[in-house]
């Protein structure tokens, strides 16, 4: 007769041999369970920016005294919150002598597919399909590069990617950054920022 321990041992060992066995069956058939988003940290990075985070000519607006290339970065982002429908990027500079600051960037109804933004997406080259350049602080629609006043310390320019819980924002084609702001805030999972400085 097999004593208490022994049909412990023997019921733990069946138990352990079922686990393995489901977990092989899955295996052979390519069903492991595939990572969810929203580990790790929620983070963006800027490769087409200098060392030390200072924004290059090619990033700087043209006009009103610049003569930068006005080119949008590339940006790239990874462990968006589980639940992202879509992304918006925007780039503001709060020491802008405006009392407001000032929005070089605003693009919404990113899709949430979406990783990175390549060089020149804010100029309409490049940009993900369906997303939506916002008005600026220019006056118009696309990235404006920095362009503060001369002898100002440099500038920080705040680049921000939001993770949204809807598929798109319905707003009017003429809605403000500050509209546009508020429906961010309004819908969003979670942000990853970086900021970058210019001056001149």
């Amino acid at each position: 007769m097999m004593s208490k321990s022994g049909r412990y041992r023997a019921a733990t060992f069946a138990v352990a041999s079922m686990i393995l066995g489901v977990a092989s069956i899955a295996d052979a058939q390519g069903q492991r369970p595939v990572p969810t988003r929203g580990r790790g940290h929620f983070t963006l990075t800027a490769p087409d920016l200098a060392s030390k985070g200072r924004i290059t000519a090619a990033h700087v607006f043209n006009g009103m005294g610049c003569t930068g290339q006005n080119i949008s970065p590339t940006l790239q982002w990874s462990n968006p919150p589980a639940g992202t429908k879509s992304f918006a990027v925007t780039a503001y500079d709060p020491d802008a002598p405006t009392g407001s600051g000032w929005w070089h960037w605003v693009m919404y109804n990113i899709p949430a597919t979406t990783t990175a933004l390549l060089s020149g997406a804010g100029n309409g080259r490049n940009a993900p399909r369906g997303s939506t350049q916002g008005t600026t602080d220019f006056g118009t629609k696309g990235y404006g590069g920095p362009c503060p006043p001369v002898g100002d310390k440099p500038h920080h320019y705040i680049f921000t990617v939001f993770a949204l819980k809807v598929d798109k924002l319905d707003l009017p084609g003429n809605a403000t950054a500050a509209m546009v702001g508020y429906n961010l805030n309004a819908n969003k999972l979670g942000t990853a920022r970086l900021t970058s400085l210019y001056g001149r």
